[in-house]
């Protein structure tokens, strides 16, 4: 069987696929001209690439090399959907008739087209299963009292900006709230926080929405949050086990234990189990 993926931009679809070739499967990507890396070509098993918009062309690929399951997975920047996308006639049916304006129902709505035409949509983490965070401290590191007080209040508020689909990572200082997450993403979360706490040490608490849908827009952590974790004076970091991909997990764990930084995985209650 041809797997399918939708392919936007960063590693999470080149893990994909190197994932799924070491496990024997045969991947068709159709790429997203915007965003996803040249390498995907190099990597998938066939390829073709669609523009942001080009629903028709996105069916009609997958469709022609007998797709019947896909994952969707990579960047797909929040401005350019906003901005830069310029809907065929079948994506224009769907933006009109959205009730939210939002990504995750632009994106479930395309789901539901794909899954119409016979091609199931898998969890975005289908093929990288192992590389979900677990429950408790993920390295060498586990967070000390004081930022297990930050983690237990960020996650409150976290929790709330996720349920009414704002944001999903907000930064903690000493138990106040001094950045929240909007479009811009972690890193410049981190890069605000940073410049408001004058130096002192933070903690990055990131959370999976209510209903998260896993096919798309999974929580992550990669290289580059520890990098500007360190620029920012973040030693700890809190994600939801099971629900948060750490992208390129060894790396991201060696980074983070060089750094100092504790990554840790909190269950359904929030409770962290012992690492």
């Amino acid at each position: 069987m041809t797997y399918g993926l939708i392919a936007g931009g960063g590693e999470f679809p080149l893990l994909t696929l190197r994932a799924a070739r070491a496990l024997g499967h045969t991947v068709f990507a159709v790429a997203v001209r915007e965003e996803a890396s040249v390498e995907v070509e190099r990597l998938a098993d066939g390829c073709e690439w669609v523009s942001l918009g080009e629903l028709s062309k996105l069916v009609r690929a997958l469709r022609s090399q007998g797709v019947r399951e896909a994952v969707m997975n990579g960047r797909i920047q929040h401005r350019r959907i906003y901005s830069a996308i310029r809907p065929d006639w079948r994506l224009l049916k769907v933006l009109n008739a959205l009730r939210r304006k939002n990504t995750d129902s632009l994106l479930g709505a395309v789901a539901g087209v794909l899954e119409g035409e016979g091609i199931r949509i898998l969890d975005s983490t289908y093929f990288l299963r192992d590389s979900l965070a677990r429950a408790g401290a993920n390295g060498r590191r586990s967070p000390s009292r004081a930022e297990r007080k930050d983690i237990r209040y960020g996650r409150e508020i976290a929790r709330a900006l996720a349920a009414h689909d704002i944001g999903q990572s907000v930064a903690i200082c000493d138990q106040a709230c001094v950045a929240v997450e909007a479009m811009e993403g972690t890193d410049a979360v981190l890069e605000r926080a940073a410049s408001l706490a004058n130096g002192r040490r933070l903690t990055l608490v990131k959370v999976a929405k209510p209903n998260q849908d896993m096919r798309f827009d999974v929580p992550v952590i990669g290289p580059r949050t520890i990098r500007a974790m360190r620029s920012a004076n973040a030693t700890a970091v809190a994600v939801d086990a099971g629900r948060t991909l750490l992208l390129d997990k060894p790396r991201v764990m060696a980074r983070a234990d060089r750094a100092g930084v504790s990554v840790v995985g909190m269950d359904s209650v929030g409770i962290t189990k012992p690492g």
